[in-house]
């Protein structure tokens, strides 16, 4: 029989930051917070995430006993330059569809399990930031992230992974709560650019940028599209000003060399004008929240990030994209970023599309020529 110290030096080897145990007992304070939020969080069942049944481990496994947290560091080497501050971290290494990194080890973890006769599960509809603090594995952070106690420095650079399993651990003792120092001053909270951070450990999820990226419907609102600055896909912003993430982003890491080779691929241009071809081979693969069907939705994010640059190279682009594009919620987009970006040629480029077959873009085009700067001679024209 496996004992929980063998399962710890195997996790170990296989390279999991830390490791904890706690029962299959059922999430109940997670399931209270969901059913007094039950509105914010509807949206997640239209894409068949059940968070509700996730609550309970037996819903999950019928003979579930116990659950063996990982600890995964997402952020051990340095990502290129180009895709900070556009992309969360968290996705810029993510296998869940490639399968040659992490998605393997978790494989021989379990593998190791069921050799001694250990079923399991890893569901993706668990409390997995819960489970971790429940195993007493770090706590959490006033931006509802899950902090770890010894990997990464004690900081948020963390994914835990939760392991339902049918045979019985002792639990270790729980570490739930926050963790943030009383100095910080919310820092968080002031800095979540669309105000999705309501106050300590609340959340708007529909505020916020990861889901606005690419769960958000329709064109972005457009007292949001300012705020969510250059960010494409997902957001680190309330981890980056962090006080209790400062240590780990100080450190000089190494270079993740696999993420540097296909960062060209990301590149807003790129992005902005990408067929089918590249989304589905170069992009998808590596950031897969958004359907085959949905690579307006990259394109109308590459858009509005340009225009928040205020830089003018990306002028040529967006009046490509308002010509030629065929979706009108990217044309329409683009509309708003050339206004960003002002200009002669953009001033011209959106008083020719003004006529565009869409309404949407037509009501666009209208708003922005209203505020367009540029001088009145020009407007004239």
């Amino acid at each position: 029989m496996l004992s929980k110290q063998a399962i710890m030096e195997r996790a170990h080897e296989l390279d999991f930051e830390d490791v904890g145990f706690t029962s299959a007992e059922p999430f109940t304070s997670q399931d209270k917070i969901l059913q007094s939020h039950s509105e914010a969080y509807a949206w997640l069942k239209d894409i068949g995430v059940d968070l509700f049944t996730g609550t309970d481990p037996k819903s999950i496994l019928p003979n579930a006993c116990s659950i063996i947290v990982l600890i995964e560091c997402y952020f051990r080497e340095a990502f290129p330059a180009s895709l900070e501050g556009k992309f969360g971290r968290c996705y810029l290494d993510d296998d869940r569809i490639t399968r040659d990194g992490l998605t393997r080890r978790l494989k021989a973890f379990r593998s190791f399990l069921r050799e001694d006769g250990i079923e399991s599960a890893v569901p993706f509809n668990l409390p997995h930031r819960l489970a971790a603090a429940r195993a007493g594995l770090g706590d959490f952070g006033k931006n509802c992230l899950f902090y770890s106690n010894k990997a990464a420095r004690g900081s948020s650079w963390v994914v835990p992974l939760a392991v339902v399993v049918d045979r019985d651990f002792s639990p270790d003792e729980p570490t739930v709560g926050v963790g943030c120092p009383d100095w910080c001053r919310n820092a968080c909270i002031a800095a979540c650019p669309t105000g999705a951070l309501e106050s300590p450990r609340r959340i708007e999820p529909r505020k916020c940028i990861s889901f606005l990226t690419y769960h958000g419907q329709g064109l972005t609102p457009l007292e949001l599209r300012e705020p969510m600055g250059v960010w494409l896909y997902g957001c680190d912003r309330c981890q980056e000003v962090c006080p209790r993430n400062q240590a780990w982003l100080a450190q000089e890491l190494p270079m993740n060399a696999k993420v540097a080779a296909r960062a060209p691929d990301f590149e807003l241009s790129r992005l902005l004008h990408m067929d089918a071809a590249h989304y589905e081979t170069r992009v998808w693969p590596h950031m897969f929240y958004m359907a085959f069907t949905d690579r307006w939705r990259w394109q109308m994010n590459a858009a509005r990030a340009m225009g928040n640059t205020r830089d003018q190279r990306y002028v040529p682009d967006l009046i490509r994209a308002l010509r030629e594009n065929e979706d009108e919620r990217v044309r329409a987009m683009a509309a708003w970023a050339l206004g960003r970006l002002g200009g002669s040629d953009a001033y011209a480029a959106l008083k020719t599309a003004a006529n565009d077959s869409a309404e949407i873009v037509r009501n666009e085009i209208a708003r922005t020529l209203t505020g367009f700067p540029m001088p009145v001679q020009d407007r004239q024209q």
